[in-house]
């Protein structure tokens, strides 16, 4: 299997799965207890709290809030803080976020919360201008990713929050940075926003897991409730082997990434160049200008995307159309149709998306695959 669908989820890395296996059998106590099984689970909860806190410039280990994963972090950094002390806040977000972020602004919205959603251009990048033009004095929180899911485009987040702060004081600044963290550095400090969504099984750790960085004085209401868990942010029994297994992956996913971009770079130039020259039709989706390293996504015309992964499939190659947030479903992409491609490009339009176990010659074996599919679909 040639694995090209990084970005709905990647490999455990070796070094997750060494510190997640004595909590998988011997240390299988709960945090949450007194006695001391229960307080070796705690300690080692605590300790990966300090490490991914430092790996996401968290003032105060408290200050990160562990969940059940990407879109749980995504949906308390967008209605934790909207909802905070009983209010009913406003929110300003793109039409090209992540379902978890979207999904989150329309529940706030029948709830009586203002809700603005903010275009793209042809190019998928937001402008800071337009979301300081929809910040009012309604908006408590701002949400904007700091790379697209699908296009791999990377946003000008650290210009978005610069903006927002100067067209408001009270709204906060929210961006899930699960695609980023793969390949470039983010934290609070380093993007200058309020809270910071990752999530563990895109950079080599367990599925289930996810975290929230929250700047100090942010008031979160908790979208799970139950014991109180996470100083009351988040409710629910830890998941030690999971936690310990993020913290693990992230922290070889920093010593990692020179080699990731090298590689993965190398493996994308190798792919794209020869798909360009070589298959008639083939138009990348976005200009590699300001695009994660790890995203190739693209449309061949005339050819149906869901008959080329079907195709690319039996011949082993792993690949996607774009979210799989989706039960599996190909549906036409939000993303794709705010950046004003019509319902036949869309259709045609796959995503490649390399990840920690690529290697640079998998560029060529990725455009060999490509070439084959597309040749006996014509």
């Amino acid at each position: 299997m040639l694995y090209l669908d990084h970005a709905a989820t990647t490999p455990v890395r070796p070094e997750a799965r060494e510190a997640m296996s004595p909590f998988l059998d011997a240390e299988f106590g709960n945090p949450s207890g007194v006695h001391a099984v229960s307080r070796r689970a705690k300690d080692a909860l605590e300790d990966a709290r300090e490490r991914v806190a430092a790996i996401l410039g968290a003032e105060h280990p408290l200050d990160v809030v562990f969940t059940g994963g990407g879109t749980e972090s995504d949906n308390l950094g967008v209605i934790g803080p909207a909802l905070a002390g009983g209010g009913r806040g406003g929110v300003v977000t793109t039409a090209i976020e992540h379902e978890a972020v979207l999904e989150a602004a329309r529940f706030l919205g029948r709830l009586g919360c203002p809700v603005a959603l903010v275009g793209v251009g042809p190019d998928g990048r937001v402008d800071p201008s337009q979301i300081a033009a929809a910040v009012d004095d309604t908006t408590r929180v701002v949400s904007v990713m700091s790379a697209n899911n699908e296009t791999g485009v990377v946003q000008p987040v650290a210009e978005v929050a610069a903006a927002v702060r100067g067209a408001s004081s009270r709204a906060v600044v929210h961006t899930d940075a699960v695609q980023a963290f793969v390949s470039r550095e983010v934290g609070l400090g380093t993007l200058g926003v309020d809270l910071v969504t990752v999530a563990s099984h895109k950079v080599g750790g367990p599925k289930g897991v996810g975290a929230l960085a929250v700047r100090p004085g942010i008031e979160l209401e908790p979208v799970i409730h139950g014991g109180g868990q996470e100083l009351g942010r988040r409710s629910g029994t830890h998941d030690v082997a999971g936690i310990v297994g993020m913290a693990a992956a992230m922290e070889a996913a920093v010593k990692d990434r020179d080699r990731l971009v090298h590689d993965v770079g190398e493996a994308r130039q190798r792919f794209e160049s020869r798909l360009l020259a070589g298959v008639p039709g083939a138009l990348l989706t976005v200009p590699d200008t300001d695009r994660l390293v790890q995203h190739s996504h693209f449309r061949i015309e005339g050819v149906d995307a869901e008959t080329l992964l079907i195709r690319l499939d039996r011949a082993g190659v792993a690949a996607s159309a774009g979210s799989a947030c989706q039960s599996g479903a190909v549906e036409p992409s939000h993303v794709l149709a705010a950046m004003g491609l019509g319902d036949a490009e869309a259709s045609s339009s796959v995503r490649f998306s390399f990840g920690w176990t690529t290697r640079p010659e998998d560029g060529d074996a990725a455009f060999e695959a490509i070439v084959a599919a597309v040749d006996g679909l014509r």
